[in-house]
């Protein structure tokens, strides 16, 4: 058996049914392994495997074959936002400026990969010239959530031996609180210049976006003494997609059409514990 066949739904949502499994096996499947019942199984590859998709893809299940062959990574490297948080921290910046709606407007521009993020990125800063520092801890303590599933990834994987990085085009002031509430060993990002308690409008160079991403992926899989395909990169927007293209398991995760249309792997459905199923781990082995 070379590859698998696995399913993902939402937590909770019990898509993931028997006559979920009888299709599949009227297509040529063999007997399922439940990963989590209603929300996630595995079958062996098989012939019918694109027959069976066609019929899975009305419904809201994830479906990804996923290699038998080194499936537990050893690195986590995620992006954060819209990744491990449910926000773009630059855009709550410009909601407290005042100027929100320009800002998500760049934004999200720079995200599908319509614009140069290096040049997105500058801008948007600019416009943030003046604002009060210490708006940022009001941000993460009133307006920043957790992508639902992510502090179960990260202590699963590295209760299995992972090493975890959070990789951001964001800020530091964000990342490094982030980092340490869902437990990352380590965490890199841009920074914010800050004078007299103000931010200048100014971004610290060099600026870490998509090529940053990806020698980071690079630098601490030689650090570990690992390769590049021992480790899981997950994000949502074009920065990603160097890394996301370059690690052993590159997932998309409810992300911007062109990173669904390159990466290899595409969770839509699911939330971040979707990516402990495309390892092969059970529910049970969660560590929560």
């Amino acid at each position: 058996m070379d590859s698998v066949l696995v399913l993902i739904a939402a937590p909770g949502s019990h898509a993931i049914g028997v006559k979920t499994a009888d299709m599949l096996r009227d297509f040529g499947a063999g007997n399922p392994r439940w990963l989590a019942k209603g929300e996630a199984l595995e079958v062996a590859d098989f012939a019918g495997r694109d027959a069976a998709a066609a019929e899975i893809v009305a419904l809201p299940i994830d479906i990804n074959v996923v290699p038998v062959l080194n499936r537990r990574k050893r690195l986590l490297i995620a992006d954060m936002d819209s990744t491990m948080i449910e926000q773009e921290c630059i855009d709550e910046l410009g909601e407290m400026a005042g100027i929100g709606a320009h800002i998500k407007q760049i934004t999200a521009r720079a995200m599908r990969g319509e614009l140069d993020f290096d040049g997105a990125l500058t801008e948007r800063v600019k416009l943030l010239k003046g604002l009060d520092a210490a708006i940022i801890d009001t941000i993460l303590r009133e307006r920043i959530s957790f992508m639902p599933g992510g502090r179960t990834m990260v202590a699963t994987m590295k209760a299995n031996g992972a090493h975890t990085a959070l990789v951001s085009g964001g800020f530091t002031p964000f990342t490094s609180r982030v980092a340490e509430a869902l437990g990352f060993d380590e965490n890199q990002a841009n920074n914010l210049i800050v004078a007299d308690g103000r931010l200048t409008g100014e971004v610290g160079y060099p600026i870490l976006g998509q090529q940053a991403k990806l020698d980071a992926l690079r630098r601490i899989s030689a650090t570990l003494g690992i390769a590049t395909a021992d480790a899981l990169a997950v994000g949502d927007g074009a920065n990603d997609l160097a890394m996301i293209g370059e690690a052993g398991m590159g997932v998309a995760l409810h992300a911007k059409p062109q990173v669904q249309a390159e990466a290899r792997f595409r969770v839509n459905h699911g939330d971040l514990t979707a990516l402990l199923y495309l390892q092969g781990y059970e529910k049970a082995e969660f560590v929560t």
